[in-house]
């Protein structure tokens, strides 16, 4: 079911153009992209990451706070996970994702494939599965303390059989997932959740596979090749699909989403590369202009979700170093890359202490990177409540003066 292979592209695209198209996808240009506020940003985007780490803020929170600025870390929560009207899910797309309720039914090939597999880290047990379902069917939604507890005693991986339970419930669609409580996931029954229309639509795999080979390409402007299976972590011809390994190429996917192929030429951040671009991107980026965000971003911010895209994008390596022992981090425990004129500049490892934001590590790539770095480390103190910003180590170190004098004129 391969397909055709896609016509050679008629539009060459720079590295530079390629860049600012995905900027502008992923929603960090123009006032228009704030329109919607979280909701519009969630679809815009296709999936948010979830995290336990906190610093500053919960990784979901900083993504929205990234492209919409300092909206409350309420209003954020609410749009995630409403308590009466859900608008969102969650469920595995790159990671543990939130996702827009309406793609509910395109999840349906990752569902069956847990179902086939009928495994994920750990064993359940039907008897297990079945008392569990019942409860949350007799008592309605529950969370893990309400059914009696997520742990055995051991370290985090030591699940009780509740919760490998409830959570092989989840992941192949008996339950799902809509609102948390104190960080705490609450299940309920997809039919008490999950509109009817969209309950209803049983889609097959292939299917599936086309619709999210499409959000990746909206979401992301333009995709080279591995940029595909990274964003919601598909693979193409693979068996995480099918069973019967029949799924379509990425190619093929890529035609049926409606995505156009493009090059991007080859230039100082590497060689030439065959990708994808979606239409619509294409002609906004082309007829429209707008102002860069400047902002820290989380880790696990879906812009710099792909490794090897943010070296090809961007020029930056980025690496999450929260479990590299201490000794051996080179940027710090949560490194926050600094997005300021449509590039990425700079770093900063954060902390709170009471009112204080605390830069542990700041890294900056030139002087003109000073103010920018200043102006963001002002703005997310204040939107976490912080009414002070401490410098702990700056590198270089020949740049420390110029961001206090920054800091110091946004009265930090």
């Amino acid at each position: 079911m391969a397909g055709p292979p896609l016509p050679a592209p008629q539009l060459t695209l720079s590295q530079d153009e390629a860049r600012l198209l995905t900027l502008r996808a992923q929603g960090f240009i123009g006032a228009q992209a704030r329109r919607g506020g979280v909701p519009a940003m969630l679809k815009r985007v296709g999936a948010v990451q979830l995290d336990t780490i906190s610093v500053l803020a919960r990784s979901h929170e900083l993504v929205a706070y990234a492209r919409l600025g300092p909206v409350s870390r309420q209003q954020i929560e609410r749009a995630y996970w409403h308590p009466r009207r859900p608008a969102a899910f969650e469920y595995w797309s790159h990671a543990a994702c939130v996702l827009p309720l309406e793609e509910w039914p395109y999840y349906d090939f990752r569902r069956r494939a847990f179902a086939a597999r009928g495994w994920r880290w750990h064993q359940s047990h039907p008897d297990v599965c079945q008392q569990v379902l019942d409860r949350i069917r007799t008592e309605g939604p529950l969370t893990t303390t309400d059914l009696g507890g997520a742990r055995r005693g051991g370290p985090w991986w030591d699940w009780s059989d509740t919760k490998i339970a409830v959570e092989w419930l989840l992941d192949t669609g008996a339950v799902v997932c809509a609102r948390r409580v104190g960080w705490r996931r609450v299940y309920d029954l997809p039919e008490r959740v999950v509109p009817a229309g969209l309950l209803g639509r049983e889609l097959p795999d292939e299917e599936c596979l086309t619709h999210l080979t499409e959000v990746a390409g909206r979401a992301l402007g333009v995709v080279a090749h591995p940029d595909l299976p990274d964003y919601q972590r598909i693979v193409y011809n693979g068996a995480s699909l099918r069973q019967d390994g029949r799924s379509p190429s990425a190619a093929a996917a890529a035609e049926a989403a409606g995505l156009v192929p493009v090059q991007i030429a080859a230039g100082r951040r590497g060689p030439a590369v065959r990708a994808w671009a979606d239409p619509a991107a294409l002609l906004d980026g082309a007829a429209s202009t707008g102002r860069h965000r400047t902002t820290l971003l989380s880790p696990f911010d879906s812009l710099i979700w792909h490794r090897r895209r943010t070296l090809r994008l961007f020029g930056f390596e980025h690496g999450l170093e929260a479990y590299v022992p201490a000794a051996k981090r080179v940027h710090g425990y949560f490194t926050m890359p600094l997005l300021a004129g449509g590039q990425l500049v700079g770093r900063v490892d954060p902390a709170r202490s009471g009112t204080t934001l605390i830069a542990r590590k700041v890294s900056m790539d030139s002087p003109a990177a000073a103010e920018p770095m200043a102006r963001a480390l002002v703005e997310a103190a204040s939107w976490v409540g912080c009414d002070t910003v401490k410098l702990a180590q700056v590198e270089p170190a020949g740049l420390e003066p110029r961001l206090r004098s920054a800091l110091s004129a946004r009265g930090a």
